[in-house]
């Protein structure tokens, strides 16, 4: 079955509710231009209510190494996605955690882009010039048809329990990420959206 990430907690609530529905990982932002941005103490305690078999992700954005790691350290993560314009040198230099990179995808698309990085998993989320994530918009899942992507990848950008049908259709991610989709406002998530789309997930694999 494919996964799920649910990304932007900023709370317990949403973060229990995820893993009750079945996450696979949760993601914290920790960029403060992001409207679901959360400080390293209050993810702390979501971590240390969540059950553990889910995995906390830490989402940085164009961090320096050093903000990178002592926020993981006292979070108490382990798995980081790298969100930004981190190369691949930055990327080696956290071997000692696994790392998701994060591809912001326009219009073209060639895995010759992201065969440099040596970490765990990709995620391809929508490209926008104003923002680097949440957008709730979705790119074109074809561009990935027909690339040898030599990592598990994570499908993410615009995805909702409506579009989530015809997302799994398009291509076989090892993993989904939803955030905006599933939000009553940035940062709180909707009971009822979040539920429907762990359905969808399970409806779209048997169909």
């Amino acid at each position: 079955m494919v996964k799920v990430k649910v990304c932007g907690i900023t709370n317990v609530e949403d973060a229990q509710k995820a893993a009750y529905y079945g996450a696979w990982a949760v993601g914290f932002i920790f960029s403060k231009e992001s409207p679901r941005y959360v400080s390293p103490s209050r993810a702390r305690k979501i971590i240390e209510a969540l059950p553990p078999f889910v995995t906390p992700v830490g989402v940085f954005l164009d961090q320096s190494e050093r903000a990178a790691r002592d926020i993981c350290h006292f979070a108490r993560i382990n798995t980081v996605q790298f969100h930004g314009d981190e190369s691949p040198v930055y990327c080696k230099r956290f071997k000692d955690f696994k790392i998701i990179k994060a591809f912001r995808i326009r219009d073209f698309f060639t895995a010759e882009m992201i065969h440099k990085y040596k970490v765990a998993a990709f995620l391809f989320d929508a490209y926008d010039e104003k923002v680097a994530g949440g957008t709730g918009k979705t790119f074109n899942w074809d561009v990935l048809k027909g690339q040898k992507i030599d990592k598990p990848f994570i499908l993410s950008g615009g995805l909702t329990p409506e579009n989530l049908r015809a997302a799994l259709s398009a291509v076989t991610p090892y993993a989904v990420d939803v955030s905006s989709g599933v939000e009553q406002s940035p940062g709180v998530k909707d009971p009822r959206k979040v539920r429907a789309f762990f359905d969808a997930v399970r409806f779209g694999q048997h169909n």
